[in-house]
């Protein structure tokens, strides 16, 4: 063998042997990535699983359900003074405290705790006022894609038998428990700037005139998926969920609800 065949030899050996170990650093890093992943995904759901008040974990009667969830929501604003209530929707995963800050930037990226999280927190439009019934609530949470946390759930409305299986959403403070009966159910998306003649359903959080609110649900009822058959009058407050929708570029998916029931309950330090 001569001597420019055995470095040409040699070359390829080494070549070999990066190709390899740069396949390997490409695999470890693969697993560690897919390792931190979903090591975070458990501890976020087990983080709300401590937390949250299932149905095995109350009594039945309704009574005593509210009084616990207010309980639970009076004892985590002494944590952060920035939740606001609990949002519940029986027979999904979505049951989480609900958080406002003073901008809508804080809690895409926190926790309850206040703590850095890639899953964020059920938040409150910082421009929307849960108490003030001209207020359109407007609630946004991160669609966790292939995974069931905070409000991947969402995205099962778009088939109107689940809607028809779960058409209320409860919303509980420290005093209340307010029943929303959804009504519409549609797809959109983030528009730019100077996109002209859209409808910027987020834009709405005060509907204090009987035009604004007709207009919004004008608009609503245009691009819905289906007929609820449920109709909000001037008066009712509105709730507004929001989350991803990857069917387009900055796609979003919408819940419109109508506030229904609101049983009001003070809640003692010996409620449970």
């Amino acid at each position: 063998m001569g001597r420019m065949e055995r470095k040409r030899n040699r070359k390829k050996t080494r070549i070999r042997a990066t190709i390899r170990l740069l396949a390997m650093v490409a695999f470890l890093a693969a697993v560690t990535y897919l390792a931190i992943h979903f090591y975070s995904s458990y501890k976020n759901k087990k983080l709300y699983e401590d937390l949250a008040l299932s149905e095995d974990t109350v009594t039945e009667e309704i009574s005593r359900v509210n009084a616990d969830f207010m309980q639970k929501v009076k004892e985590l604003q002494q944590e952060n003074s920035d939740v606001k209530g609990w949002i519940r929707i029986e027979g999904t995963n979505i049951n989480y405290p609900l958080l406002q800050g003073t901008d809508n930037e804080f809690y895409v990226t926190h926790n309850y705790k206040k703590e850095n999280s890639r899953f964020g927190s059920i938040f409150i439009n910082c421009n929307s006022n849960i108490e003030d019934v001209n207020s359109n609530i407007i609630i946004y949470g991160h669609d966790m894609q292939n995974d069931t946390q905070m409000f991947a759930d969402m995205l099962k409305y778009k088939e109107k038998e689940f809607y028809e299986a779960h058409p209320v959403i409860r919303i509980i403070t420290e005093k209340t428990d307010t029943e929303y009966e959804i009504i519409h159910v549609f797809k959109s998306r983030v528009f730019y700037e100077n996109e002209t003649n859209v409808f910027r359903y987020y834009h709405y959080y005060n509907l204090d005139s009987e035009e604004i609110y007709s207009e919004y649900l004008r608009n609503c009822k245009e691009i819905e998926l289906y007929n609820t058959e449920v109709i909000a009058n001037y008066g009712d407050q509105l709730l507004t969920l929001i989350t991803c929708e990857y069917s387009q570029e900055n796609g979003r998916f919408v819940i419109i609800a109508r506030k229904v029931h609101d049983n009001i309950e003070e809640v003692t330090d010996n409620t449970l």
